[in-house]
């Protein structure tokens, strides 16, 4: 199933998508909350009803209720997570950040799945992304895939936490580089480089319906990985491809790591971190190490950040610039 949050009868209601139209899943069960979070905090019942309530659609059922999908009105799919983790999970791009800063790779990376906290308040879907000035000091997309947890857990086991995953989307981790690197220098962070947004979607899709995409993980690692195609245009122009299937931790694996002596919880989402090629901080440093006079290339105001994974859809987004003159750079001591 792929599952939607958007705007019905002026408030955000909990869908399914089916054959490209949205149906608002509370209004076809009164017993089912219309917030993903309900929904979500029973994750068991609530996707047994919905598997019924698609089953009806798909033999006709329920045509009046019928929203044809358009991005225009579609909010996160998980609006309000319980909180939102981005962990480290692709070899490729952690070495080739590493190497264009003259930097060796660091072997921890290959002994354990590394993850950070990112604002859980600055969660969005499809449409602008509003950004201040000092934002735009070297802007950056994030091309990641991400899950949000459908079963409360601790201490799981990486053979068992593919069972924890509701569903599979894409999340594009935004980052404002400047922002980042001057307070990372503090060995802390990262914090205001990346909490004034993160958008998740435009769905999310079950585990059911990533099947026919089912790979072997990585030798010598745990858990479900799937051969989907990730993509990222900016104004049209394809700047990053790279696989899911390149994940060299597994989400299973991110997931015991964050479920050690703590809970997930349904609602928690959790990012793959950025694929290898796609951010413009890894594009630049290896233009610059292969061609000292390469110019980098970040977002400017009114840029379109298309991305796409395979099964997962397309997540369509406009950078827009507050119309601000405040600057955290301005007022440093």
């Amino acid at each position: 199933m792929k599952f939607v949050t958007y705007t019905y009868n002026n408030n955000a209601q909990a869908g399914l998508l089916v054959d490209g139209n949205m149906y608002p899943i509370a209004v076809i069960n009164s017993n089912l909350s219309s917030q993903m979070s309900d929904l979500l905090s029973d994750w068991e019942n609530s996707k047994a009803a919905c598997e019924a309530i698609e089953t009806d659609i798909k033999a006709g059922n329920h045509a009046s209720l019928a929203t044809a999908y358009n991005e225009n009105g579609v909010l996160s799919p998980v609006p309000n997570p319980t909180s939102c983790r981005d962990a480290y999970a692709f070899r490729q791009h952690v070495a080739s950040a590493r190497r264009n800063r003259g930097v060796d790779m660091i072997p921890e990376f290959d002994q354990f799945p590394i993850f950070y906290f990112t604002n859980h308040n600055a969660i969005q879907g499809p449409g602008n992304i509003n950004c201040m000035p000092d934002h735009f000091e070297k802007l950056d997309f994030e091309l990641e895939a991400a899950v949000v947890v459908g079963k409360r857990g601790r201490n799981i086991k990486a053979s068992e936490a593919d069972d924890y995953i509701a569903g599979y989307m894409i999340m594009n981790d935004m980052s404002a580089r400047a922002m980042q690197m001057e307070e990372m220098r503090l060995n802390l962070g990262p914090a205001k480089g990346k909490d004034f947004s993160t958008v998740i979607g435009p769905f999310f899709v079950t585990p059911d319906e990533l099947e026919d995409y089912k790979v072997d993980c990585k030798p010598g690692h745990t858990g479900n990985a799937y051969n989907l195609t990730m993509t990222c245009k900016v104004n049209g122009v394809e700047v990053s491809r790279g696989n899911v299937a390149d994940m060299d931790w597994t989400f299973a694996e991110i997931l015991e790591r964050c479920a050690y002596g703590t809970d997930i919880i349904p609602g928690d989402v959790i990012g793959s971190g950025t694929v290898g090629t796609g951010c413009f901080l890894e594009l630049n440093g290896t233009a610059k190490r292969n061609n000292p006079d390469a110019v980098p290339q970040w977002l400017e105001p009114n840029d379109e950040v298309v991305m796409a994974i395979d099964g997962l859809g397309t997540l369509n987004n406009t950078i827009k610039a507050v119309d601000s003159d405040m600057s955290l750079f301005a007022i440093k001591k």
